[in-house]
């Protein structure tokens, strides 16, 4: 299983989310999303993690006189199933991975675009899946 989706951010923080298809998910092209509906749990978990990169890169740069005109940032989730495996659906254990890679436009100098690097591992979301976070569920009283 696997899923992409990209977030393009401009400096005023309008956003624009491409993601597959919901009705053709073997489709390779992304698409504009209209309604957050239309992506997956997954696709939802991509978004939150780009959107928030983007906002936090955008907000250093406009308080620090950075350059930065535009963010783009691919994101990709994957399980990653071990090379052996023969059955891979019917296990439990494999390694979950998202791979974020982040474009950065504008009149930046290479000194800018490492300290952005860094940057965008501030953003809260970021944060909470890199360190984990943990879940308690339960049954709300009626």
């Amino acid at each position: 299983m696997s899923e992409n989706i990209i977030i393009r951010q401009n400096r005023e923080f309008l956003t624009e989310i491409l993601a597959p298809d919901p009705h053709h998910p073997e489709d390779p092209k992304l698409y504009p999303v209209e309604h957050i509906y239309h992506l997956t749990p997954y696709g939802m978990l991509l978004a939150s993690l780009g959107a928030c990169t983007a906002i936090v890169l955008h907000t250093y740069a406009r308080n620090h006189g950075v350059a930065l005109e535009e963010v783009e940032l691919r994101l990709g989730y994957e399980r990653i199933f071990a090379d052996d495996c023969r059955d891979c659906e019917a296990i439990d254990e494999y390694r979950e991975q998202i791979v974020e890679e982040i474009v950065l436009k504008g009149n930046l100098s290479a000194q800018e675009r490492q300290k952005l690097l860094l940057i965008s591992r501030h953003c809260p979301v970021h944060k909470m899946l890199h360190q984990g976070i943990e879940v308690v569920s339960r049954l709300a009283e009626s």
